[in-house]
Protein backbone atom coordinates (compact mmCIF):
# COMPACT_ATOMS: atom_id res chain seq x y z
CA UNK A 1 0.00 0.00 0.00
CA UNK A 2 1.68 3.27 -1.09
CA UNK A 3 2.00 6.04 1.47
CA UNK A 4 1.02 9.63 0.70
CA UNK A 5 2.52 12.51 2.63
CA UNK A 6 0.95 15.92 3.23
CA UNK A 7 2.71 18.81 4.89
CA UNK A 8 2.00 21.78 7.17
CA UNK A 9 4.55 24.60 7.48
CA UNK A 10 4.15 27.27 10.13
CA UNK A 11 4.52 30.69 8.51
CA UNK A 12 3.90 33.05 11.46
CA UNK A 13 1.34 33.68 14.18
CA UNK A 14 -1.54 31.31 13.41
CA UNK A 15 -0.78 31.05 9.70
CA UNK A 16 0.14 27.66 8.21
CA UNK A 17 0.80 26.66 4.62
CA UNK A 18 -0.62 23.22 4.00
CA UNK A 19 0.42 21.15 1.01
CA UNK A 20 -1.31 18.07 -0.33
CA UNK A 21 0.59 14.99 -1.51
CA UNK A 22 1.02 16.66 -4.93
CA UNK A 23 2.37 19.86 -3.29
CA UNK A 24 -0.78 21.94 -3.91
CA UNK A 25 -0.92 24.79 -1.36
CA UNK A 26 -3.77 25.69 0.99
CA UNK A 27 -3.50 28.53 3.50
CA UNK A 28 -4.87 27.69 6.95
CA UNK A 29 -5.64 30.71 9.11
CA UNK A 30 -8.49 33.08 9.82
CA UNK A 31 -9.91 35.30 8.38
CA UNK A 32 -7.89 35.01 5.13
CA UNK A 33 -7.69 31.24 4.86
CA UNK A 34 -9.42 28.03 5.74
CA UNK A 35 -10.07 26.97 9.34
CA UNK A 36 -8.43 23.63 10.10
CA UNK A 37 -11.66 22.03 11.34
CA UNK A 38 -13.43 23.07 8.12
CA UNK A 39 -11.05 20.87 6.15
CA UNK A 40 -12.85 17.72 7.33
CA UNK A 41 -16.33 18.55 5.96
CA UNK A 42 -14.70 20.25 2.95
CA UNK A 43 -12.83 17.03 2.20
CA UNK A 44 -16.03 15.03 2.43
CA UNK A 45 -17.92 17.42 0.12
CA UNK A 46 -15.06 17.62 -2.37
CA UNK A 47 -14.40 13.88 -2.48
CA UNK A 48 -18.04 13.07 -3.04
CA UNK A 49 -18.57 15.87 -5.59
CA UNK A 50 -15.60 14.55 -7.59
CA UNK A 51 -16.99 11.00 -7.64
CA UNK A 52 -20.56 12.01 -8.38
CA UNK A 53 -19.60 14.22 -11.33
CA UNK A 54 -17.34 11.51 -12.78
CA UNK A 55 -20.20 8.99 -12.58
CA UNK A 56 -22.80 11.39 -14.03
CA UNK A 57 -20.50 12.31 -16.94
CA UNK A 58 -20.19 8.60 -17.77
CA UNK A 59 -23.99 8.38 -17.65
CA UNK A 60 -24.16 11.40 -19.98
CA UNK A 61 -26.30 13.37 -17.55
CA UNK A 62 -26.44 17.03 -18.71
CA UNK A 63 -25.30 18.62 -15.43
CA UNK A 64 -24.49 22.31 -15.91
CA UNK A 65 -23.80 23.12 -12.25
CA UNK A 66 -23.25 21.32 -8.97
CA UNK A 67 -22.99 22.81 -5.51
CA UNK A 68 -22.27 20.55 -2.56
CA UNK A 69 -22.65 21.85 0.98
CA UNK A 70 -21.72 20.04 4.16
CA UNK A 71 -23.31 21.17 7.42
CA UNK A 72 -21.63 19.77 10.51
CA UNK A 73 -22.55 19.40 14.16
CA UNK A 74 -19.72 19.38 16.68
CA UNK A 75 -19.41 19.10 20.43
CA UNK A 76 -19.45 22.54 22.09
CA UNK A 77 -16.36 21.83 24.23
CA UNK A 78 -12.80 21.06 23.09
CA UNK A 79 -11.80 19.04 21.23
CA UNK A 80 -15.14 19.83 19.54
CA UNK A 81 -15.51 16.39 17.99
CA UNK A 82 -17.62 16.08 14.86
CA UNK A 83 -20.87 14.23 15.61
CA UNK A 84 -22.83 14.65 12.37
CA UNK A 85 -22.34 15.93 8.84
CA UNK A 86 -25.20 16.47 6.42
CA UNK A 87 -24.22 16.70 2.75
CA UNK A 88 -26.59 18.47 0.37
CA UNK A 89 -26.15 18.25 -3.40
CA UNK A 90 -27.73 20.87 -5.67
CA UNK A 91 -27.70 19.85 -9.33
CA UNK A 92 -28.62 22.13 -12.20
CA UNK A 93 -29.28 20.92 -15.73
CA UNK A 94 -31.95 20.13 -18.28
CA UNK A 95 -33.76 16.81 -17.98
CA UNK A 96 -31.61 15.35 -15.21
CA UNK A 97 -32.64 11.87 -14.10
CA UNK A 98 -33.16 11.68 -10.33
CA UNK A 99 -32.54 7.91 -10.31
CA UNK A 100 -29.14 8.36 -11.96
CA UNK A 101 -28.25 11.11 -9.49
CA UNK A 102 -29.37 9.05 -6.50
CA UNK A 103 -27.30 6.08 -7.72
CA UNK A 104 -24.20 8.25 -8.32
CA UNK A 105 -24.42 9.59 -4.76
CA UNK A 106 -24.87 6.07 -3.36
CA UNK A 107 -21.84 4.82 -5.28
CA UNK A 108 -19.72 7.69 -4.00
CA UNK A 109 -20.84 7.20 -0.40
CA UNK A 110 -20.62 3.41 -0.34
CA UNK A 111 -17.85 2.53 -2.79
CA UNK A 112 -15.58 5.34 -4.00
CA UNK A 113 -15.17 8.24 -1.55
CA UNK A 114 -12.30 7.45 0.82
CA UNK A 115 -13.29 10.29 3.17
CA UNK A 116 -16.82 8.91 3.53
CA UNK A 117 -15.47 5.38 4.08
CA UNK A 118 -13.13 6.65 6.80
CA UNK A 119 -15.67 8.79 8.64
CA UNK A 120 -18.93 6.84 8.37
CA UNK A 121 -18.29 4.64 11.41
CA UNK A 122 -17.47 7.56 13.73
CA UNK A 123 -19.60 10.42 12.38
CA UNK A 124 -23.30 10.29 11.48
CA UNK A 125 -23.27 11.22 7.77
CA UNK A 126 -26.52 11.90 5.95
CA UNK A 127 -27.23 13.35 2.53
CA UNK A 128 -29.93 14.57 0.21
CA UNK A 129 -30.15 16.28 -3.15
CA UNK A 130 -32.22 18.64 -5.21
CA UNK A 131 -32.49 19.17 -8.93
CA UNK A 132 -32.93 22.62 -10.42
CA UNK A 133 -34.13 22.68 -14.00
CA UNK A 134 -31.84 24.92 -16.03
CA UNK A 135 -33.39 27.98 -17.63
CA UNK A 136 -34.06 27.29 -21.29
CA UNK A 137 -34.64 30.96 -22.18
CA UNK A 138 -32.67 31.89 -25.25
CA UNK A 139 -32.15 28.27 -26.28
CA UNK A 140 -32.81 27.44 -29.91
Amino acid sequence: MPAEMVRADWISGQVFLLRDHLDFPVVMTQPQGVLGADLLPLSLAGCSAWDVMAILRKQRQPVTALTVTAQSVRDPQPPRRFRAIHVHYRFTGQGLDAAHIRRAIELSENKYCSIHATLREVVNITSDFEIVEADTAGAT
